[in-house]
């Protein structure tokens, strides 16, 4: 089997700087496993990566689509499949680096996420009370038949909600129990799964700063000029943490200030969803970069010393 590394965690515990130091390290190439930070223009709310700040790693699945386009596993893991055999033939050893499990798991278990059992009439219904009702409404009815799926799945993220139902309407069993007879394959790589966690205060701390670093950079900007381009809440791109509360304050339906507050609290919540994601996944190692003072070359360190089955 041929290797393959993963680095997640949740968001702004540090991936970024240690997933480049790791590369240099290991020679690998980066694939992102952001559902966010493969949207063009859309830099400043995902808090994307620079070139600069790549410092010579080449990076795939950042930049590649428009934000009015669609995004989703199925796109993800097909696109991600293919930037892993690329980094084969060049000789190095693939990193996949985000927080999103979701896209991780779909790549590295091999998942079938087949959509040819939709059912759009029952999609279609559903919409309809999206609209009529909300997304509380439809988030309860998901609670109902799969309680599971909403300890990981957002009540706001409306389209994973809807597929869920949808899974639950067609096949009368909940998506979660086909996410984890999915987890229970063999994977078809020899990898190491590595996950950043930090003490929750420090992380909050991290969080609220990274927020108001968005803002000064201009956020609110960014979303306007996303909005005028016809970027709205339709769209996927635009219910992404930061991007969907800023279009509130530049409809004018609420503050500034409530904006940002909203923004950081619904980050701290999706941090503590995705530990819990990632906490789950049976193979992953947790590291503690307050164990090992929060100095990034001792955790790279460690890694690779785990990595050296699998990294010549």
């Amino acid at each position: 089997m041929k290797p393959l590394i993963i680095l997640s965690g949740p968001t702004a515990v540090g991936k970024t700087d240690t997933s480049i130091e790791l590369a240099k390290r290991i020679n690998g190439e980066i694939i992102s496993a952001d559902s966010m930070q493969v949207y063009r223009g859309m830099d400043i709310g995902t808090a994307k990566i620079t070139t600069d700040e790549m410092k010579g790693i080449r990076h795939y699945l950042v930049n590649i689509i428009e934000p009015q386009d669609d995004f989703n596993v199925y796109i993800f893991k097909s696109m991600a499949k293919k930037a892993v055999e690329e980094i084969y033939s060049h000789g190095n050893i693939p990193i996949i680096v985000g927080g999103t499990g979701f896209y991780i798991q779909s790549v590295l278990y091999d998942i079938d996420f087949s959509e040819t059992d939709n059912d759009f009439a029952y999609r279609h219904k559903l919409e309809d009370e999206l609209k009529s009702k909300g997304a509380e409404y439809l988030f309860e009815m998901l609670r109902e038949v799969d309680p599971k799926s909403c300890e990981t799945i957002h009540m706001n993220n409306t389209k994973r909600v809807i597929r869920a139902l949808e899974y639950y309407h067609m096949n009368h069993t909940p998506i979660s129990s086909h996410n984890e007879e999915q987890r229970q394959k063999s994977s078809p790589y020899d990898y190491r799964y590595f996950v950043l966690t930090d003490e929750r205060d420090r992380l909050y701390e991290r969080i609220d700063r990274r927020v108001d670093i968005m803002v000064e950079r201009g956020l609110a900007d960014e979303v306007k000029k996303l909005y005028d381009m016809g970027v709205d809440e339709k769209c996927t791109s635009m219910q992404g943490i930061g991007y969907k509360e800023m279009l509130e304050y530049i409809k004018g339906n609420v503050s500034l200030e409530t904006a940002i507050e909203t923004i950081k609290l619904n980050t701290r919540h999706f941090a503590k969803r995705q530990l819990t994601w990632f906490k789950r996944e049976p193979e992953a190692e947790l590291i503690n970069i307050k164990d090992y003072g929060y100095d990034k070359s001792l955790i790279v360190d460690y890694m690779i010393k785990k990595t050296e089955g699998i990294v010549k």
